[in-house]
């Protein structure tokens, strides 16, 4: 592996789907409360150096009107969500300078602004932390990699619906489209 060195004004650091909804679910390997540790790490490290912090939420129509649901063999569930269910947790202290995205599938770049802010600042390298590692962290990762955003995926600062799904995004899928690294070694990146 090599040695990783970020710019903090051409990176910025996209935490997925930390919201009051999604981190209440049971997660596997690692439970949400230490994944929002470890993204709360990398977003103090990154905010300190002067990259961007992009904070991506999923919501929509309290009918769920604008929602997929396609026929599916493990469909999402219908009905009306909380009121907060899409609200930010408060531990990622957003700040005035952080750009904050709400989307509507699993990937954060579909049917956003996304992209055009990334590259209106420059962004080229894109830190993926959050929940979940399997939907909406591998998602956004694929949709960058295509876009051709370098990528950095915190391994300890995401986690998965279930250990098999989150091992295997972490070991055979994101090693093949970015670099694989812990949230220490990403804070240690921006000095």
């Amino acid at each position: 592996m090599s040695e990783l060195k970020l710019d903090p004004q051409r990176t910025a650091v996209v935490v997925i789907d930390l919201q009051k909804g999604i981190v209440g679910r049971d997660c596997l390997p690692y439970s949400s409360s230490a994944v929002i540790a470890k993204a709360v790490k990398v977003v103090s490290g990154a905010r300190r150096a002067g990259a961007l912090i992009v904070l991506v939420h999923v919501g929509g129509a309290a009918d769920g009107a604008d929602r997929l649901f396609p026929a599916a063999d493990q469909p999402m569930v219908r009905g009306a969500l909380p009121p907060d269910w899409s609200e930010l947790i408060p531990d990622l202290d957003r700040q005035d300078s952080d750009l904050v995205i709400l989307k509507r599938q699993w990937g954060a770049f579909y049917g956003t602004d996304l992209d055009l802010q990334l590259r209106r600042r420059k962004v080229a390298t894109v830190v993926l932390c959050g929940i979940s590692t399997e939907l909406g962290v591998e998602s956004t990762a694929r949709d960058a990699f295509e876009r051709g955003y370098e990528l950095v995926l915190v391994s300890d600062a995401m986690t998965g619906l279930n250990a098999e799904s989150h091992a295997d995004a972490v070991g055979r899928i994101f090693p093949r489209i970015g670099r694989v690294r812990g949230a220490d070694e990403v804070v240690a990146a921006f000095a």
